[in-house]
């Protein structure tokens, strides 16, 4: 790949106002609405309402997720070296997102978004304002076309230096499954994902639990399905054999309130409960 090749977005036949489904709610849109965003829909809003009935905890849930995202890659970016990141299941820009904080501290970093929600389309061009010394693009793509994410992130991204592969708070919309192709389930999919990058590339995950609330995350559970929409809680063990022959930095798999808070930039509060969210990075060796 060559240092002049500029980052591109893919191009949709359709326009994108007219492939934004308005009558189902969608987890990126509710997730918006869960940090205060503005980008979401009515059918949005009365789910995110629905959930937060059940757990009046949840908005403060979501923005652990987020801050645990801003933690991780100050110190991929930092600590840890890595200048090329993709992201997948990126959803609605909400500052400061990933390619303002990698870039921030490394300014030549390459940053590759992935979703597949037509909205998040819409906002690509913000997600692409990145510095001029690094690269920002998005790929109109889903978790379950892996292929289709490395071939189009390949445009971008050089596969033969280290990588730092997310999938924040997206694993738990996809199954475990079984099978192949569109059967796949999350374990495969990762699997898949992981065999492309070379050492030293980093898997960086979080996942909602049931562990320690499970009778409020299984109405939640109850509430997304009722919306059309696949909520796959995991346990600590089942969570943590995404890692499988990786090499989990410290402090290991937990919470992510406490995945390193120390590298928190204020907005990390004292927590009194559990973050029912599990978080963790591995190395690929």
């Amino acid at each position: 790949m060559s240092e002049q090749q500029q980052p591109s977005t893919s191009r949709l036949a359709t326009p994108v106002s007219d492939r934004i489904d308005t009558t189902r709610p969608h987890s990126a849109r509710v997730y918006d609405w869960f940090l205060g965003g503005k980008d979401n829909y009515p059918v949005d809003e009365e789910l995110g309402n629905q959930i937060a009935a059940l757990s009046p905890d949840t908005k403060r849930i979501a923005r652990h997720n987020r801050w645990f995202m801003h933690r991780v890659m100050r110190w991929l970016a930092g600590e840890a070296g890595i200048r090329q990141f993709l992201d997948i299941g990126s959803g609605i820009p909400t500052e400061p997102n990933l390619h303002q904080i990698v870039q921030g501290l490394a300014p030549d970093a390459r940053v590759v978004y992935v979703d597949n929600d037509p909205i998040v389309l819409a906002h690509a061009e913000a997600l692409l304002r990145g510095t001029p010394e690094g690269a920002t693009a998005y790929v109109d793509a889903d978790v379950r076309e892996p292929e289709k994410i490395l071939e189009l992130a390949a445009d971008v991204i050089d596969f033969g230096r280290p990588v730092a592969l997310s999938l924040i708070a997206l694993l738990h919309f996809v199954g475990d499954g079984g099978g192949e192709g569109e059967n796949e389930g999350a374990y495969e999919l990762v699997e898949r994902l992981v065999a492309r990058l070379p050492a030293g590339s980093c898997l960086v995950l979080s996942q909602l639990t049931s562990d320690f609330d499970p009778e409020n995350v299984e109405k939640g559970v109850a509430s997304y399905a009722a919306g059309g929409v696949t909520l796959v809680p995991r346990s600590l063990r089942r969570f943590s054999r995404f890692f499988d022959g990786l090499e989990v930095v410290e402090p290991g798999v937990v919470q992510v309130a406490d995945w390193h808070p120390e590298l928190n930039l204020g907005e990390l509060p004292v927590q009194t409960q559990p973050v029912p969210i599990y978080g963790g990075v591995a190395r690929k060796l």
